[in-house]
Protein backbone atom coordinates (compact mmCIF):
# COMPACT_ATOMS: atom_id res chain seq x y z
CA UNK A 1 0.00 0.00 0.00
CA UNK A 2 1.40 3.18 -0.56
CA UNK A 3 2.05 6.13 1.95
CA UNK A 4 -1.55 7.96 1.36
CA UNK A 5 -3.50 4.66 2.07
CA UNK A 6 -1.67 3.77 5.24
CA UNK A 7 -1.05 7.28 6.95
CA UNK A 8 -4.69 6.81 8.53
CA UNK A 9 -6.51 4.91 6.32
CA UNK A 10 -9.63 7.39 6.69
CA UNK A 11 -10.02 8.13 2.62
CA UNK A 12 -8.38 4.19 1.63
CA UNK A 13 -12.10 3.50 0.34
CA UNK A 14 -11.97 6.99 -1.93
CA UNK A 15 -10.85 5.87 -5.54
CA UNK A 16 -8.96 8.03 -7.23
CA UNK A 17 -9.54 9.32 -11.02
CA UNK A 18 -7.30 10.13 -13.69
CA UNK A 19 -6.92 13.81 -13.82
CA UNK A 20 -6.03 16.93 -16.51
CA UNK A 21 -4.11 19.95 -15.80
CA UNK A 22 -3.99 22.99 -18.27
CA UNK A 23 -1.10 25.59 -17.53
CA UNK A 24 -0.81 28.41 -18.37
CA UNK A 25 -4.33 29.96 -19.04
CA UNK A 26 -3.35 33.91 -18.77
CA UNK A 27 -5.87 35.94 -17.08
CA UNK A 28 -4.84 39.83 -18.82
CA UNK A 29 -4.38 41.97 -15.32
CA UNK A 30 -3.15 45.44 -16.62
CA UNK A 31 -3.26 47.28 -13.53
CA UNK A 32 -1.35 44.32 -11.63
CA UNK A 33 1.44 44.86 -14.05
CA UNK A 34 1.67 41.16 -15.12
CA UNK A 35 -0.74 38.55 -16.58
CA UNK A 36 -2.26 36.41 -13.93
CA UNK A 37 -0.80 32.89 -15.05
CA UNK A 38 -3.00 29.89 -14.05
CA UNK A 39 -3.57 26.46 -14.09
CA UNK A 40 -6.29 23.95 -13.63
CA UNK A 41 -6.25 20.51 -12.59
CA UNK A 42 -9.49 18.41 -12.63
CA UNK A 43 -10.46 14.77 -12.82
CA UNK A 44 -11.87 13.76 -16.28
CA UNK A 45 -14.70 12.35 -15.14
CA UNK A 46 -17.91 13.73 -12.77
CA UNK A 47 -19.67 16.58 -12.71
CA UNK A 48 -20.62 19.38 -10.21
CA UNK A 49 -16.77 19.52 -9.32
CA UNK A 50 -16.76 22.09 -6.29
CA UNK A 51 -13.40 24.18 -6.70
CA UNK A 52 -10.66 25.07 -4.77
CA UNK A 53 -8.67 27.96 -5.13
CA UNK A 54 -5.07 27.25 -3.94
CA UNK A 55 -2.54 30.19 -2.50
CA UNK A 56 1.19 29.22 -3.15
CA UNK A 57 3.67 30.25 -0.21
CA UNK A 58 6.10 33.35 -0.67
CA UNK A 59 7.86 32.15 -3.77
CA UNK A 60 6.74 29.37 -5.11
CA UNK A 61 4.48 29.33 -8.45
CA UNK A 62 1.36 27.28 -9.99
CA UNK A 63 3.23 24.55 -10.50
CA UNK A 64 4.04 23.63 -6.53
CA UNK A 65 2.13 22.25 -3.90
CA UNK A 66 1.59 18.95 -6.02
CA UNK A 67 0.93 16.47 -3.62
CA UNK A 68 -1.69 18.34 -2.47
CA UNK A 69 -3.53 19.39 -5.56
CA UNK A 70 -3.17 16.41 -7.67
CA UNK A 71 -4.51 15.11 -4.54
CA UNK A 72 -7.32 17.03 -4.27
CA UNK A 73 -8.32 16.65 -7.83
CA UNK A 74 -7.85 12.62 -7.56
CA UNK A 75 -10.57 12.64 -5.52
CA UNK A 76 -13.35 15.15 -7.42
CA UNK A 77 -12.28 18.49 -7.12
CA UNK A 78 -11.66 21.58 -9.42
CA UNK A 79 -7.93 23.10 -8.23
CA UNK A 80 -7.02 26.02 -9.31
CA UNK A 81 -3.70 27.79 -8.85
CA UNK A 82 -1.90 30.81 -9.66
CA UNK A 83 1.27 32.40 -9.92
CA UNK A 84 1.38 35.31 -7.80
CA UNK A 85 3.66 38.50 -7.71
CA UNK A 86 5.81 36.97 -5.17
CA UNK A 87 7.08 33.96 -7.42
CA UNK A 88 10.89 33.73 -8.26
CA UNK A 89 9.47 33.13 -11.57
CA UNK A 90 8.60 36.78 -11.84
CA UNK A 91 11.24 38.17 -10.29
CA UNK A 92 9.89 41.73 -9.12
CA UNK A 93 12.95 44.53 -8.68
CA UNK A 94 13.51 44.83 -4.76
CA UNK A 95 12.21 48.64 -5.20
CA UNK A 96 9.07 47.48 -7.16
CA UNK A 97 6.60 49.79 -6.20
CA UNK A 98 3.89 46.76 -5.90
CA UNK A 99 6.28 44.89 -3.25
CA UNK A 100 5.10 46.21 -0.53
CA UNK A 101 1.22 45.37 -2.00
CA UNK A 102 1.83 41.69 -2.87
CA UNK A 103 0.03 40.47 0.14
CA UNK A 104 -3.07 42.31 -1.37
CA UNK A 105 -2.37 41.84 -4.72
CA UNK A 106 -2.60 37.73 -4.01
CA UNK A 107 -6.27 38.56 -2.64
CA UNK A 108 -7.30 40.71 -5.92
CA UNK A 109 -5.49 37.67 -8.15
CA UNK A 110 -8.12 34.96 -5.92
CA UNK A 111 -10.99 37.00 -6.56
CA UNK A 112 -9.96 37.73 -10.52
CA UNK A 113 -9.95 33.28 -10.73
CA UNK A 114 -13.50 33.28 -9.67
CA UNK A 115 -14.39 36.47 -11.33
CA UNK A 116 -13.51 34.50 -14.72
CA UNK A 117 -14.02 30.65 -14.15
CA UNK A 118 -15.91 31.22 -17.23
CA UNK A 119 -12.85 31.89 -18.75
CA UNK A 120 -10.85 29.33 -17.24
CA UNK A 121 -13.41 26.56 -17.64
CA UNK A 122 -13.50 26.90 -20.94
CA UNK A 123 -9.97 26.48 -21.45
CA UNK A 124 -10.00 22.95 -20.03
CA UNK A 125 -10.77 20.35 -22.70
CA UNK A 126 -13.89 18.16 -21.53
CA UNK A 127 -14.80 20.88 -18.59
CA UNK A 128 -17.11 22.90 -19.82
CA UNK A 129 -20.67 22.97 -17.47
CA UNK A 130 -18.86 20.76 -14.67
CA UNK A 131 -17.90 22.77 -12.16
CA UNK A 132 -20.25 23.21 -8.96
CA UNK A 133 -19.89 27.32 -8.37
CA UNK A 134 -21.87 26.93 -4.95
CA UNK A 135 -18.79 24.85 -3.62
CA UNK A 136 -15.65 27.00 -3.51
CA UNK A 137 -13.01 26.84 -0.77
CA UNK A 138 -9.82 28.76 -0.66
CA UNK A 139 -6.58 26.92 0.92
CA UNK A 140 -3.25 27.95 0.47
CA UNK A 141 0.43 27.34 2.64
CA UNK A 142 2.43 29.80 4.55
CA UNK A 143 2.02 33.32 2.81
CA UNK A 144 -0.48 31.58 0.32
CA UNK A 145 -2.94 30.78 3.98
CA UNK A 146 -2.49 34.25 4.80
CA UNK A 147 -3.99 34.61 1.80
CA UNK A 148 -6.88 32.39 1.54
CA UNK A 149 -7.58 33.77 5.39
CA UNK A 150 -8.20 37.13 4.08
CA UNK A 151 -10.79 35.43 1.74
CA UNK A 152 -12.70 34.25 5.06
CA UNK A 153 -12.76 37.25 6.91
CA UNK A 154 -9.16 37.74 8.10
CA UNK A 155 -8.75 41.66 8.67
CA UNK A 156 -5.06 43.05 8.05
CA UNK A 157 -4.43 46.72 8.71
CA UNK A 158 -3.09 47.80 5.34
CA UNK A 159 0.80 49.50 6.49
CA UNK A 160 0.12 52.23 3.33
CA UNK A 161 -3.34 53.30 4.22
CA UNK A 162 -3.36 52.44 8.02
CA UNK A 163 -7.09 51.21 7.35
CA UNK A 164 -8.31 46.87 7.45
CA UNK A 165 -10.89 46.62 4.85
CA UNK A 166 -12.58 43.56 4.59
CA UNK A 167 -11.50 42.14 1.64
CA UNK A 168 -13.86 38.86 2.29
CA UNK A 169 -15.37 37.32 -0.45
CA UNK A 170 -18.89 35.45 0.17
CA UNK A 171 -18.49 32.96 -2.80
CA UNK A 172 -15.48 31.45 -0.54
CA UNK A 173 -17.57 29.68 2.06
CA UNK A 174 -14.58 27.49 3.64
CA UNK A 175 -10.83 26.75 4.14
CA UNK A 176 -7.77 25.28 4.36
CA UNK A 177 -5.25 27.19 6.40
CA UNK A 178 -1.78 25.43 6.69
CA UNK A 179 1.34 26.54 8.45
CA UNK A 180 0.14 30.11 8.46
CA UNK A 181 0.72 33.26 10.04
CA UNK A 182 -0.75 34.04 13.72
CA UNK A 183 -0.79 37.09 15.64
CA UNK A 184 1.90 40.54 14.83
CA UNK A 185 2.65 42.88 17.24
CA UNK A 186 5.11 41.80 19.26
CA UNK A 187 4.73 37.95 18.52
CA UNK A 188 7.10 39.20 15.23
CA UNK A 189 10.45 39.05 15.16
CA UNK A 190 11.94 42.90 14.08
CA UNK A 191 12.95 41.55 11.11
CA UNK A 192 9.09 40.35 10.02
CA UNK A 193 8.17 43.37 11.55
CA UNK A 194 10.50 45.55 9.42
CA UNK A 195 10.16 43.26 5.70
CA UNK A 196 6.67 41.88 6.10
CA UNK A 197 4.71 44.75 7.34
CA UNK A 198 1.29 43.48 7.21
CA UNK A 199 1.77 41.35 9.76
CA UNK A 200 1.96 43.69 12.18
CA UNK A 201 -1.94 43.64 12.80
CA UNK A 202 -4.03 41.37 11.90
CA UNK A 203 -7.39 40.47 13.50
CA UNK A 204 -9.23 37.33 13.00
CA UNK A 205 -12.49 38.17 14.81
CA UNK A 206 -13.79 38.26 11.81
CA UNK A 207 -12.30 35.16 10.76
CA UNK A 208 -15.97 33.21 11.05
CA UNK A 209 -16.19 31.08 7.80
CA UNK A 210 -15.59 27.39 8.63
CA UNK A 211 -11.60 26.45 8.18
CA UNK A 212 -9.36 23.60 8.89
CA UNK A 213 -6.03 25.46 10.26
CA UNK A 214 -2.67 22.46 10.11
CA UNK A 215 0.17 23.14 12.24
CA UNK A 216 3.64 21.18 12.53
CA UNK A 217 4.57 21.05 16.50
CA UNK A 218 8.62 21.79 15.02
CA UNK A 219 7.46 24.44 12.75
CA UNK A 220 9.89 26.76 14.11
CA UNK A 221 9.92 30.20 11.73
CA UNK A 222 12.40 32.92 11.97
CA UNK A 223 9.65 35.18 11.70
CA UNK A 224 8.30 34.66 14.75
CA UNK A 225 9.24 34.61 18.56
CA UNK A 226 6.11 32.58 19.35
CA UNK A 227 7.56 28.63 17.96
CA UNK A 228 5.41 26.34 16.45
CA UNK A 229 2.00 27.33 18.20
CA UNK A 230 2.22 30.52 16.60
CA UNK A 231 0.99 28.40 13.09
CA UNK A 232 -1.83 27.28 15.11
CA UNK A 233 -3.11 30.91 16.26
CA UNK A 234 -5.28 31.03 13.72
CA UNK A 235 -7.30 28.10 14.75
CA UNK A 236 -7.06 29.81 18.53
CA UNK A 237 -8.07 33.22 18.00
CA UNK A 238 -10.94 33.16 15.48
CA UNK A 239 -14.10 32.28 16.18
CA UNK A 240 -16.78 30.19 14.79
CA UNK A 241 -16.29 26.00 13.34
CA UNK A 242 -13.04 25.87 13.25
CA UNK A 243 -10.65 22.33 13.68
CA UNK A 244 -6.97 22.27 14.14
CA UNK A 245 -4.46 19.00 12.71
CA UNK A 246 -1.19 19.60 14.63
CA UNK A 247 1.25 17.47 12.46
CA UNK A 248 3.21 15.60 14.89
CA UNK A 249 7.36 16.27 13.88
CA UNK A 250 5.94 18.61 10.95
CA UNK A 251 8.10 21.45 10.02
CA UNK A 252 7.23 24.22 7.87
CA UNK A 253 6.29 21.95 5.28
CA UNK A 254 4.28 19.77 6.49
CA UNK A 255 6.53 16.23 5.14
CA UNK A 256 7.13 17.71 1.76
CA UNK A 257 3.53 19.18 0.55
CA UNK A 258 5.52 21.85 -1.52
CA UNK A 259 5.86 18.99 -4.19
CA UNK A 260 7.36 15.62 -5.24
CA UNK A 261 11.23 15.63 -4.27
CA UNK A 262 11.37 19.49 -3.39
CA UNK A 263 14.67 20.94 -2.32
CA UNK A 264 13.57 23.00 0.33
CA UNK A 265 11.71 20.11 2.20
CA UNK A 266 13.57 20.03 5.64
CA UNK A 267 11.30 17.37 7.07
CA UNK A 268 10.85 14.69 4.19
CA UNK A 269 8.52 12.07 5.29
CA UNK A 270 5.69 10.73 3.04
CA UNK A 271 3.23 9.35 6.12
CA UNK A 272 3.40 12.97 7.35
CA UNK A 273 2.50 14.28 3.75
CA UNK A 274 -0.32 11.53 3.41
CA UNK A 275 -1.89 12.64 6.83
CA UNK A 276 -1.91 16.02 5.76
CA UNK A 277 -3.87 14.63 2.09
CA UNK A 278 -6.11 12.01 3.55
CA UNK A 279 -7.18 14.49 6.69
CA UNK A 280 -7.40 17.94 4.18
CA UNK A 281 -9.56 15.84 1.44
CA UNK A 282 -11.88 14.09 4.22
CA UNK A 283 -12.51 17.72 5.80
CA UNK A 284 -13.11 19.42 2.05
CA UNK A 285 -15.62 16.76 1.53
CA UNK A 286 -17.99 17.48 5.21
CA UNK A 287 -17.34 21.40 5.12
CA UNK A 288 -18.81 21.79 1.46
CA UNK A 289 -21.51 19.35 2.04
CA UNK A 290 -20.33 16.23 0.11
CA UNK A 291 -19.83 13.28 2.62
CA UNK A 292 -18.79 13.45 5.94
CA UNK A 293 -17.94 9.78 6.41
CA UNK A 294 -14.13 10.02 6.14
CA UNK A 295 -14.31 13.81 8.05
CA UNK A 296 -15.52 11.19 11.02
CA UNK A 297 -13.67 8.73 10.32
CA UNK A 298 -10.54 10.99 10.75
CA UNK A 299 -12.38 12.14 13.95
CA UNK A 300 -12.81 9.04 15.58
CA UNK A 301 -8.93 7.98 14.76
CA UNK A 302 -6.65 11.73 15.01
CA UNK A 303 -9.11 12.70 17.90
CA UNK A 304 -10.55 10.46 20.70
CA UNK A 305 -7.81 7.93 21.04
CA UNK A 306 -3.45 8.63 20.83
CA UNK A 307 -1.78 8.42 16.90
CA UNK A 308 1.48 8.57 16.00
CA UNK A 309 1.24 10.97 13.20
CA UNK A 310 -1.26 13.78 14.47
CA UNK A 311 -3.48 15.40 17.00
CA UNK A 312 -7.12 16.27 15.85
CA UNK A 313 -9.06 18.74 17.75
CA UNK A 314 -12.48 20.94 17.23
CA UNK A 315 -14.42 24.00 18.45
Amino acid sequence: MTPSETATGITSGLAAAPIVSVKPIVLPAPERGEDLHVRVSAPVTGRDLPIIVFAHGFGSNLDGYAPLTDYWAAHGFAVIQATHLDSRRVKIAPDDLRKPRTWRIRVSDMKRILDDLDVLEAAVPGLAGRLDRGRIAAAGHSFGGHTAAILLGLRVTDPQTGAAEDLSDPRVTAGVLLATAGRGGDHLTPYAAENLPWLREVDFSHLTAPALVVAGDKDHLPVTTRGPEWTAEPYTFSPGDKSLLTVFGGEHLLGGISGYDAAETTDENPERVALVQQVTLAYLRHVLGIDSSTWTAAQAALTDTPHSMGRLESK
